[in-house]
């Protein structure tokens, strides 16, 4: 493999990475911060609260786009077997 093959699989790799963290990231932390505000606002500072509802909000995430997720992790390691092979 040339150095530029494999910086382009580093980036790709990157790019899924990102791909598939996303959304179950930036969910959980518009969750986080808006239950934070809903307790800011309500003076309860029990740290559990936020738990509980992020858990769901995964499980949710997961059962909605986890075959998107498989099916760009599938495609991805295709192509990284591909690229070994020929």
């Amino acid at each position: 493999m040339t150095e530029m093959e494999v910086l382009s699989v580093m980036q790709s790799s990157i790019l899924v990475a990102t791909k598939l963290a996303a959304p179950i990231l930036l969910l959980s932390m518009i969750i986080g911060l808006i239950i934070s505000i809903i307790q800011a606002a309500t003076q309860i500072n029990e740290q559990t609260i936020t738990f509980v509802p992020k858990l769901f909000l995964i499980a949710l995430i997961l059962l909605l786009a986890g075959s998107w997720m498989l099916q760009t992790m599938s495609d991805f390691t295709k192509d990284i077997f591909r690229m070994m092979l020929g």
